[in-house]
């Protein structure tokens, strides 16, 4: 999907089980959570993941996985090829993207803030401070400094009350819209640069007034955002290659 981007790998819940099954050979671990309502998996730099009901036993869990044996063996590879590539460790010097363009990261001694000026982002930091997370809280509070008024500019061009906005760090969309909540924008879109960050607020924006992907729906996109096609394929591009912070 358009709206599909991976996230950061983070250790399971408490919720999770930690489980083992062979495919193809090989021994693969998967996460396991018996509160959903039915069966389904999911793979991302975390590596697999699968829900499923109380009710469905064990051994049909792993039939389901056997089946599907191919595919997540050649993602959980193509994933395992990306990680170390697109972790950026946050540390004075570093750099990194902000809206298509290259920040400095600069460390000074502080209160544990993050902010930016001009080309750099300068964290403020204790000696024990976690830097990365100083680092994704500029970033959002950046993220949306620039997603507002974007967004209004957009809702008030199709006459539509300008909807609340969130910031998302969801593993697998770029946004979403609620006619009850708003709309909600993945943070990590601020390292894109602007028109593929415009394609997903047209995108959402779109959906206040169309819920669906028929063609009334892409034809509101596209008077939001003309070149619509260029920066969709821009989003897939350089959001596959998104630094994970």
């Amino acid at each position: 999907m358009a709206d599909q981007l991976e996230l950061f790998r983070l250790p399971p819940t408490a919720a999770q089980a930690i489980r083992h099954v062979i495919l193809g050979g090989r021994i693969v671990a998967y996460s396991l959570r018996r509160d959903r309502r039915r069966l389904a998996m999911r793979i991302d730099e975390r590596g697999l993941a699968v829900g499923a009901p109380r009710s469905v036993p064990l051994a049909a869990i792993e039939d389901f996985l056997s089946s599907h044996a191919d595919w997540v063996l050649e993602k959980l590879d193509e994933y395992a090829g990306r990680v170390t590539l697109r972790h950026l460790p946050i540390h004075d010097g570093a750099r990194l993207p902000v809206l298509g363009a290259e920040v400095r990261v600069r460390v000074t001694p502080g209160g544990n803030r993050g902010y930016f000026s001009a080309d750099e982002l300068w964290l403020a930091a204790r000696p024990a401070a976690d830097l990365s997370l100083l680092a994704r809280r500029a970033l959002q509070r950046r993220a949306l400094e620039h997603f507002q008024p974007r967004l209004a500019e957009m809702a008030a061009r199709i006459g539509h009350q300008v909807p609340p906005l969130g910031l998302s760090s969801a593993r697998t969309r770029w946004g979403s819209c609620s006619t009850k909540s708003g709309i909600r924008l993945n943070w990590r879109l601020i390292h894109l640069a602007p028109a593929p960050i415009d394609y997903v607020i047209a995108h959402e924006v779109a959906h206040l007034v169309e819920m669906n992907h028929g063609p009334r729906f892409w034809r509101l996109v596209g008077s939001l955002h003309p070149d619509w096609r260029a920066a969709r394929a821009a989003l897939k591009r350089d959001g596959a290659a998104l630094p994970l912070i």
